[in-house]
Protein backbone atom coordinates (compact mmCIF):
# COMPACT_ATOMS: atom_id res chain seq x y z
CA UNK A 1 0.00 0.00 0.00
CA UNK A 2 2.68 2.50 1.01
CA UNK A 3 4.92 1.58 -1.90
CA UNK A 4 2.11 2.30 -4.37
CA UNK A 5 1.17 5.60 -2.71
CA UNK A 6 4.76 6.84 -2.45
CA UNK A 7 5.83 5.82 -5.95
CA UNK A 8 2.74 7.41 -7.52
CA UNK A 9 3.49 10.59 -5.55
CA UNK A 10 7.07 10.59 -6.87
CA UNK A 11 6.06 10.00 -10.48
CA UNK A 12 3.35 12.66 -10.33
CA UNK A 13 5.89 15.19 -9.05
CA UNK A 14 8.70 14.34 -11.49
CA UNK A 15 7.01 13.44 -14.80
CA UNK A 16 6.28 16.22 -17.27
CA UNK A 17 4.00 14.09 -19.45
CA UNK A 18 0.24 14.45 -19.16
CA UNK A 19 -0.33 11.01 -17.64
CA UNK A 20 -2.28 10.77 -14.41
CA UNK A 21 -0.56 8.51 -11.86
CA UNK A 22 -3.15 6.68 -9.77
CA UNK A 23 -2.07 4.55 -6.80
CA UNK A 24 -4.43 1.54 -6.83
CA UNK A 25 -4.48 -0.45 -3.61
CA UNK A 26 -4.66 -4.03 -4.75
CA UNK A 27 -7.43 -5.22 -2.44
CA UNK A 28 -11.16 -4.65 -2.36
CA UNK A 29 -12.22 -1.75 -0.17
CA UNK A 30 -14.08 -4.20 2.07
CA UNK A 31 -10.75 -5.94 2.80
CA UNK A 32 -9.12 -2.87 4.36
CA UNK A 33 -10.56 -3.39 7.88
CA UNK A 34 -8.83 -6.79 7.92
CA UNK A 35 -5.47 -5.02 7.84
CA UNK A 36 -5.44 -3.29 11.17
CA UNK A 37 -1.90 -1.97 10.80
CA UNK A 38 -2.83 -0.31 7.49
CA UNK A 39 -5.94 1.31 8.96
CA UNK A 40 -4.02 2.53 12.01
CA UNK A 41 -1.15 3.90 9.91
CA UNK A 42 -3.42 5.78 7.52
CA UNK A 43 -5.14 7.46 10.46
CA UNK A 44 -1.83 8.28 12.15
CA UNK A 45 -0.40 9.87 8.99
CA UNK A 46 -3.66 11.77 8.36
CA UNK A 47 -4.58 10.14 5.05
CA UNK A 48 -8.39 9.78 4.78
CA UNK A 49 -9.53 6.40 3.53
CA UNK A 50 -12.02 8.19 1.29
CA UNK A 51 -9.13 9.46 -0.86
CA UNK A 52 -7.85 5.96 -1.65
CA UNK A 53 -8.72 3.96 -4.76
CA UNK A 54 -9.08 0.20 -4.37
CA UNK A 55 -8.92 -2.50 -7.00
CA UNK A 56 -12.67 -3.16 -7.00
CA UNK A 57 -13.32 0.52 -7.73
CA UNK A 58 -11.49 0.78 -11.03
CA UNK A 59 -11.91 -1.33 -14.17
CA UNK A 60 -8.36 -1.81 -15.39
CA UNK A 61 -9.48 -4.05 -18.24
CA UNK A 62 -11.76 -1.36 -19.67
CA UNK A 63 -8.98 1.23 -19.44
CA UNK A 64 -6.61 -1.19 -21.17
CA UNK A 65 -9.05 -1.92 -23.97
CA UNK A 66 -9.41 1.84 -24.47
CA UNK A 67 -5.64 2.18 -24.77
CA UNK A 68 -5.45 4.36 -21.67
CA UNK A 69 -3.59 2.10 -19.23
CA UNK A 70 0.03 1.67 -18.23
CA UNK A 71 0.76 -0.42 -15.16
CA UNK A 72 3.65 -0.44 -12.73
CA UNK A 73 3.59 -3.45 -10.40
CA UNK A 74 4.93 -2.57 -6.97
CA UNK A 75 5.79 -5.14 -4.28
CA UNK A 76 4.68 -8.04 -6.50
CA UNK A 77 5.30 -9.26 -10.02
CA UNK A 78 2.79 -12.06 -10.74
CA UNK A 79 -0.54 -11.39 -12.43
CA UNK A 80 -3.45 -13.81 -11.88
CA UNK A 81 -4.95 -15.68 -14.79
CA UNK A 82 -7.88 -13.29 -14.84
CA UNK A 83 -5.49 -10.40 -15.48
CA UNK A 84 -3.37 -12.12 -18.14
CA UNK A 85 -4.60 -9.63 -20.75
CA UNK A 86 -3.11 -6.77 -18.70
CA UNK A 87 0.43 -8.10 -18.95
CA UNK A 88 1.11 -6.12 -22.13
CA UNK A 89 0.21 -2.94 -20.21
CA UNK A 90 2.87 -3.54 -17.54
CA UNK A 91 5.74 -1.12 -18.14
CA UNK A 92 7.78 -1.79 -15.00
CA UNK A 93 8.08 -4.04 -11.97
CA UNK A 94 9.56 -2.90 -8.66
CA UNK A 95 9.78 -5.76 -6.18
CA UNK A 96 11.89 -7.30 -3.43
CA UNK A 97 10.91 -10.95 -3.98
CA UNK A 98 12.78 -13.55 -6.05
CA UNK A 99 11.50 -13.44 -9.61
CA UNK A 100 9.33 -16.27 -10.94
CA UNK A 101 10.69 -16.30 -14.47
CA UNK A 102 7.70 -18.11 -15.94
CA UNK A 103 5.25 -15.48 -14.70
CA UNK A 104 7.07 -12.15 -14.66
CA UNK A 105 5.87 -9.71 -17.36
CA UNK A 106 8.36 -8.97 -20.19
CA UNK A 107 9.23 -5.42 -19.18
CA UNK A 108 11.80 -3.47 -17.18
CA UNK A 109 12.18 -5.34 -13.89
CA UNK A 110 13.84 -3.81 -10.83
CA UNK A 111 14.26 -6.45 -8.15
CA UNK A 112 16.50 -6.40 -5.12
CA UNK A 113 16.18 -8.81 -2.20
CA UNK A 114 15.82 -6.27 0.60
CA UNK A 115 13.55 -6.52 3.62
CA UNK A 116 10.97 -4.01 2.39
CA UNK A 117 9.88 -2.81 -1.03
CA UNK A 118 9.42 0.60 0.62
CA UNK A 119 13.23 0.72 0.85
CA UNK A 120 13.48 0.57 -2.95
CA UNK A 121 10.86 3.31 -3.32
CA UNK A 122 12.73 5.47 -0.81
CA UNK A 123 15.95 4.93 -2.75
CA UNK A 124 14.31 6.00 -6.01
CA UNK A 125 12.92 9.17 -4.46
CA UNK A 126 16.12 10.21 -2.71
CA UNK A 127 18.26 9.50 -5.77
CA UNK A 128 15.84 11.01 -8.28
CA UNK A 129 14.24 14.03 -6.59
CA UNK A 130 14.99 14.29 -2.86
CA UNK A 131 13.54 17.81 -2.76
CA UNK A 132 9.97 16.52 -3.23
CA UNK A 133 10.03 14.30 -0.14
CA UNK A 134 7.78 15.73 2.57
CA UNK A 135 7.36 14.56 6.14
CA UNK A 136 4.08 12.74 5.47
CA UNK A 137 5.58 10.57 2.73
CA UNK A 138 8.77 10.08 4.74
CA UNK A 139 6.75 8.89 7.75
CA UNK A 140 4.87 6.38 5.57
CA UNK A 141 8.08 4.94 4.17
CA UNK A 142 9.93 5.00 7.50
CA UNK A 143 7.22 3.14 9.41
CA UNK A 144 6.73 0.56 6.68
CA UNK A 145 10.40 -0.34 6.44
CA UNK A 146 10.61 -0.69 10.23
CA UNK A 147 7.55 -2.94 10.33
CA UNK A 148 8.65 -5.10 7.38
CA UNK A 149 12.14 -5.48 8.83
CA UNK A 150 10.89 -6.32 12.35
CA UNK A 151 12.28 -3.16 13.92
CA UNK A 152 15.62 -3.67 12.16
CA UNK A 153 16.39 -6.52 14.59
CA UNK A 154 19.63 -8.19 13.51
CA UNK A 155 18.64 -11.44 15.24
CA UNK A 156 15.57 -11.77 13.04
CA UNK A 157 17.61 -11.14 9.92
CA UNK A 158 14.95 -9.44 7.78
CA UNK A 159 16.76 -6.09 7.47
CA UNK A 160 19.56 -5.71 4.93
CA UNK A 161 22.27 -3.06 4.87
CA UNK A 162 20.22 -1.08 2.34
CA UNK A 163 17.11 -1.15 4.55
CA UNK A 164 19.13 0.23 7.47
CA UNK A 165 20.80 2.82 5.24
CA UNK A 166 17.53 4.36 4.07
CA UNK A 167 15.87 4.26 7.48
CA UNK A 168 18.83 6.28 8.77
CA UNK A 169 18.61 8.69 5.82
CA UNK A 170 14.92 9.32 6.48
CA UNK A 171 15.64 9.92 10.18
CA UNK A 172 18.43 12.35 9.30
CA UNK A 173 16.16 14.32 6.95
CA UNK A 174 13.23 14.36 9.39
CA UNK A 175 14.56 14.16 12.99
CA UNK A 176 11.04 14.38 14.44
CA UNK A 177 9.96 11.01 13.00
CA UNK A 178 8.65 8.62 15.69
CA UNK A 179 11.14 6.47 17.57
CA UNK A 180 11.60 3.08 15.95
CA UNK A 181 10.39 1.14 18.98
CA UNK A 182 7.29 3.30 19.29
CA UNK A 183 6.20 2.98 15.67
CA UNK A 184 6.98 -0.75 15.52
CA UNK A 185 5.12 -1.54 18.75
CA UNK A 186 2.07 0.47 17.72
CA UNK A 187 1.90 -1.12 14.26
CA UNK A 188 2.39 -4.61 15.68
CA UNK A 189 -0.39 -4.01 18.19
CA UNK A 190 -2.68 -2.77 15.43
CA UNK A 191 -1.85 -5.80 13.26
CA UNK A 192 -2.97 -8.17 16.03
CA UNK A 193 -6.03 -6.15 17.00
CA UNK A 194 -9.24 -7.90 15.92
CA UNK A 195 -11.54 -6.25 18.46
CA UNK A 196 -13.58 -4.40 15.85
CA UNK A 197 -13.99 -7.28 13.38
CA UNK A 198 -17.00 -9.47 12.77
CA UNK A 199 -16.61 -13.25 12.95
CA UNK A 200 -16.57 -13.43 9.16
CA UNK A 201 -13.84 -10.77 8.96
CA UNK A 202 -11.78 -12.53 11.63
CA UNK A 203 -11.92 -15.77 9.64
CA UNK A 204 -10.98 -14.03 6.38
CA UNK A 205 -8.18 -11.95 7.87
CA UNK A 206 -5.61 -14.75 7.70
CA UNK A 207 -7.06 -17.66 5.74
CA UNK A 208 -5.60 -20.48 3.65
CA UNK A 209 -7.46 -23.15 1.73
CA UNK A 210 -6.74 -26.67 0.52
CA UNK A 211 -8.95 -28.97 -1.52
CA UNK A 212 -9.15 -32.54 -2.72
CA UNK A 213 -11.65 -33.95 -5.21
CA UNK A 214 -13.99 -31.01 -4.79
CA UNK A 215 -13.91 -31.00 -0.98
CA UNK A 216 -12.55 -27.70 0.33
CA UNK A 217 -11.01 -26.98 3.73
CA UNK A 218 -10.46 -23.43 4.99
CA UNK A 219 -7.83 -22.88 7.67
CA UNK A 220 -8.00 -19.56 9.52
CA UNK A 221 -5.56 -18.20 12.08
CA UNK A 222 -7.18 -16.03 14.75
CA UNK A 223 -5.20 -14.15 17.38
CA UNK A 224 -7.36 -14.66 20.45
CA UNK A 225 -8.25 -17.28 23.06
CA UNK A 226 -10.41 -20.10 21.69
CA UNK A 227 -12.76 -19.94 24.68
CA UNK A 228 -13.53 -16.30 23.93
CA UNK A 229 -13.99 -17.11 20.25
CA UNK A 230 -16.46 -19.93 20.98
CA UNK A 231 -18.50 -17.60 23.18
CA UNK A 232 -19.16 -15.11 20.37
CA UNK A 233 -22.87 -14.58 19.78
CA UNK A 234 -24.43 -16.41 16.83
CA UNK A 235 -21.12 -18.21 16.25
CA UNK A 236 -22.52 -21.37 14.65
CA UNK A 237 -24.75 -19.36 12.32
CA UNK A 238 -21.71 -17.28 11.34
CA UNK A 239 -19.61 -20.40 10.72
CA UNK A 240 -22.33 -21.91 8.56
CA UNK A 241 -22.64 -18.64 6.63
CA UNK A 242 -18.86 -18.43 6.15
CA UNK A 243 -18.65 -21.98 4.79
CA UNK A 244 -21.55 -21.35 2.46
CA UNK A 245 -20.17 -18.05 1.18
CA UNK A 246 -16.70 -19.51 0.57
CA UNK A 247 -17.87 -22.95 -0.63
CA UNK A 248 -16.06 -24.69 2.24
CA UNK A 249 -16.91 -28.14 3.56
CA UNK A 250 -14.65 -27.82 6.61
CA UNK A 251 -13.45 -24.83 8.61
CA UNK A 252 -10.38 -25.31 10.80
CA UNK A 253 -9.56 -22.46 13.16
CA UNK A 254 -6.17 -22.19 14.83
CA UNK A 255 -6.24 -19.63 17.64
CA UNK A 256 -2.97 -18.11 18.81
CA UNK A 257 -2.33 -15.88 21.80
CA UNK A 258 0.28 -15.31 24.49
CA UNK A 259 -0.21 -16.19 28.14
CA UNK A 260 0.88 -14.15 31.16
CA UNK A 261 4.40 -15.56 30.83
CA UNK A 262 4.55 -14.35 27.20
CA UNK A 263 4.48 -17.95 25.98
CA UNK A 264 2.56 -18.83 22.79
CA UNK A 265 -0.66 -20.81 23.19
CA UNK A 266 -2.29 -22.61 20.26
CA UNK A 267 -5.76 -24.12 20.11
CA UNK A 268 -7.79 -25.77 17.36
CA UNK A 269 -11.45 -25.91 16.42
CA UNK A 270 -12.77 -28.13 13.61
CA UNK A 271 -16.20 -27.15 12.30
CA UNK A 272 -17.84 -29.52 9.82
CA UNK A 273 -21.53 -30.43 9.54
CA UNK A 274 -20.58 -33.71 7.83
CA UNK A 275 -19.94 -36.10 10.73
CA UNK A 276 -17.86 -38.69 8.87
CA UNK A 277 -15.52 -36.07 7.41
CA UNK A 278 -15.17 -34.31 10.76
CA UNK A 279 -14.36 -37.60 12.52
CA UNK A 280 -11.74 -38.47 9.91
CA UNK A 281 -9.97 -35.13 10.28
CA UNK A 282 -10.10 -35.26 14.07
CA UNK A 283 -8.78 -38.82 14.06
CA UNK A 284 -5.77 -37.96 11.92
CA UNK A 285 -4.93 -34.89 13.99
CA UNK A 286 -5.37 -36.65 17.35
CA UNK A 287 -3.17 -39.61 16.43
CA UNK A 288 -0.47 -37.84 14.44
CA UNK A 289 3.00 -38.48 15.83
CA UNK A 290 5.20 -36.74 13.28
CA UNK A 291 4.50 -34.07 14.25
CA UNK A 292 2.59 -34.78 17.42
CA UNK A 293 0.08 -32.02 18.16
CA UNK A 294 -0.55 -33.32 21.71
CA UNK A 295 -4.22 -32.45 21.48
CA UNK A 296 -6.51 -32.36 24.50
CA UNK A 297 -10.27 -32.10 23.82
CA UNK A 298 -11.68 -28.78 25.02
CA UNK A 299 -15.29 -28.19 26.14
CA UNK A 300 -17.66 -27.25 23.33
CA UNK A 301 -21.45 -27.30 23.37
CA UNK A 302 -21.69 -26.33 19.72
CA UNK A 303 -22.94 -28.96 17.26
CA UNK A 304 -20.64 -29.97 14.43
CA UNK A 305 -17.63 -28.44 16.23
CA UNK A 306 -14.72 -30.19 17.97
CA UNK A 307 -12.31 -28.05 20.00
CA UNK A 308 -8.81 -28.88 21.25
CA UNK A 309 -6.00 -27.47 23.34
CA UNK A 310 -2.76 -27.95 21.37
CA UNK A 311 0.05 -29.02 23.67
CA UNK A 312 2.77 -28.78 21.03
CA UNK A 313 2.89 -25.08 20.21
CA UNK A 314 5.67 -25.61 17.67
CA UNK A 315 3.15 -27.05 15.20
CA UNK A 316 2.14 -23.99 13.19
CA UNK A 317 -0.53 -23.85 10.53
CA UNK A 318 2.19 -24.49 7.94
CA UNK A 319 2.87 -27.85 9.59
CA UNK A 320 -0.83 -28.58 10.04
CA UNK A 321 -1.65 -28.33 6.33
CA UNK A 322 -0.02 -31.66 5.28
CA UNK A 323 -2.00 -33.45 7.99
CA UNK A 324 -5.23 -31.98 6.69
CA UNK A 325 -4.31 -33.00 3.15
CA UNK A 326 -3.70 -36.53 4.36
CA UNK A 327 -7.00 -36.55 6.24
CA UNK A 328 -8.80 -35.67 3.01
CA UNK A 329 -7.01 -38.52 1.24
CA UNK A 330 -8.04 -40.91 4.01
CA UNK A 331 -11.60 -39.71 3.79
CA UNK A 332 -11.82 -40.40 0.07
CA UNK A 333 -10.15 -43.77 0.58
CA UNK A 334 -13.01 -44.56 2.96
CA UNK A 335 -15.43 -43.99 0.12
CA UNK A 336 -13.93 -47.02 -1.66
CA UNK A 337 -15.25 -49.54 0.90
CA UNK A 338 -16.74 -52.81 -0.45
CA UNK A 339 -20.28 -52.70 -1.82
CA UNK A 340 -22.93 -53.26 0.82
CA UNK A 341 -20.72 -52.19 3.75
CA UNK A 342 -22.22 -49.12 5.46
CA UNK A 343 -20.12 -46.00 5.75
CA UNK A 344 -20.00 -45.19 9.45
CA UNK A 345 -18.04 -42.95 11.73
CA UNK A 346 -16.35 -46.07 13.13
CA UNK A 347 -15.09 -47.03 9.67
CA UNK A 348 -13.74 -43.52 9.18
CA UNK A 349 -12.03 -43.62 12.56
CA UNK A 350 -10.40 -46.98 11.72
CA UNK A 351 -9.19 -45.74 8.37
CA UNK A 352 -7.90 -42.57 9.99
CA UNK A 353 -5.77 -44.67 12.35
CA UNK A 354 -4.30 -46.54 9.37
CA UNK A 355 -3.33 -43.25 7.76
CA UNK A 356 -1.44 -41.85 10.74
CA UNK A 357 2.06 -42.78 9.61
CA UNK A 358 1.52 -41.30 6.18
CA UNK A 359 -0.07 -38.22 7.69
CA UNK A 360 2.90 -37.59 9.94
CA UNK A 361 5.56 -38.03 7.29
CA UNK A 362 4.09 -36.69 4.04
CA UNK A 363 4.88 -33.24 2.74
CA UNK A 364 2.68 -31.29 0.37
CA UNK A 365 4.57 -29.32 -2.31
CA UNK A 366 4.00 -25.60 -2.40
CA UNK A 367 3.33 -25.02 1.30
CA UNK A 368 6.69 -23.45 2.15
CA UNK A 369 5.45 -19.85 1.94
CA UNK A 370 2.62 -20.20 4.45
CA UNK A 371 2.44 -19.04 8.06
CA UNK A 372 5.34 -17.26 9.69
CA UNK A 373 6.32 -18.68 13.06
CA UNK A 374 5.23 -16.77 16.20
CA UNK A 375 5.42 -14.21 17.65
CA UNK A 376 4.71 -12.39 14.37
CA UNK A 377 1.56 -13.05 12.34
CA UNK A 378 1.98 -14.03 8.70
CA UNK A 379 2.33 -11.38 6.05
CA UNK A 380 -0.92 -10.93 4.07
CA UNK A 381 -0.92 -12.90 0.85
CA UNK A 382 0.34 -11.37 -2.35
CA UNK A 383 -2.82 -9.82 -3.72
CA UNK A 384 -1.95 -10.67 -7.33
CA UNK A 385 -1.94 -14.46 -7.21
CA UNK A 386 -4.48 -17.00 -8.36
CA UNK A 387 -7.49 -17.61 -6.18
CA UNK A 388 -7.19 -14.22 -4.48
CA UNK A 389 -10.26 -12.07 -3.72
CA UNK A 390 -9.37 -9.85 -6.66
CA UNK A 391 -9.56 -12.64 -9.25
CA UNK A 392 -13.15 -11.79 -10.13
CA UNK A 393 -15.22 -9.30 -12.07
CA UNK A 394 -14.75 -5.62 -11.28
CA UNK A 395 -17.31 -2.84 -11.04
CA UNK A 396 -16.90 0.33 -13.03
CA UNK A 397 -15.21 3.57 -12.05
CA UNK A 398 -15.51 6.48 -14.42
CA UNK A 399 -12.57 8.62 -15.50
CA UNK A 400 -14.29 11.62 -13.93
CA UNK A 401 -14.24 10.00 -10.50
CA UNK A 402 -10.55 9.10 -10.89
CA UNK A 403 -9.63 12.69 -11.75
CA UNK A 404 -11.74 13.97 -8.85
CA UNK A 405 -9.94 11.68 -6.39
CA UNK A 406 -6.54 12.72 -7.76
CA UNK A 407 -7.50 16.37 -7.33
CA UNK A 408 -8.54 15.70 -3.74
CA UNK A 409 -5.20 14.02 -3.05
CA UNK A 410 -3.31 16.99 -4.52
CA UNK A 411 -5.35 19.45 -2.44
CA UNK A 412 -4.79 17.37 0.68
CA UNK A 413 -1.03 17.37 0.10
CA UNK A 414 -0.99 21.12 -0.53
CA UNK A 415 -2.91 21.73 2.70
CA UNK A 416 -0.54 19.46 4.65
CA UNK A 417 2.47 21.29 3.21
CA UNK A 418 1.03 24.67 4.19
CA UNK A 419 0.36 23.50 7.72
CA UNK A 420 3.89 22.12 8.12
CA UNK A 421 5.35 25.46 7.03
CA UNK A 422 3.29 27.32 9.61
Amino acid sequence: MVSALALAFYLAKTTEAEEVFVPVLNINRSELPLRGDNVFFLQKINIPESLLIFRDEIDLHALHQAGQLTLILVDHHVLPKGDAALEEAVAEVLDHRPIEQRHCPPCHVSVELVGSCATLVTERILQGAPEILDRQTAALLHGTIILDCVNMDLKVGKATAKDSKYVEKLEALFPDLPRRNDIFDSLQKAKFDISGLTTEQMLRKDQKTISRQGTKVAISAIYMDLEAFLQRSDLIADLHAFCQAHNCDVLVTMTIFFNTHNEPVRQLAIFCPHAALRMMICGVLEHSHSPSLKLTPAPSTHPHLQAYLQGNTQVSRKKLLPLLQEALSAYFDSMKIPSGQPETEAVCRELADKELDRAGNSLVPGLSQDEEEPPLPPTPMNSLVDECPLDQGLPKLSAEVIFEKCSQISQSQSTAASLSKK
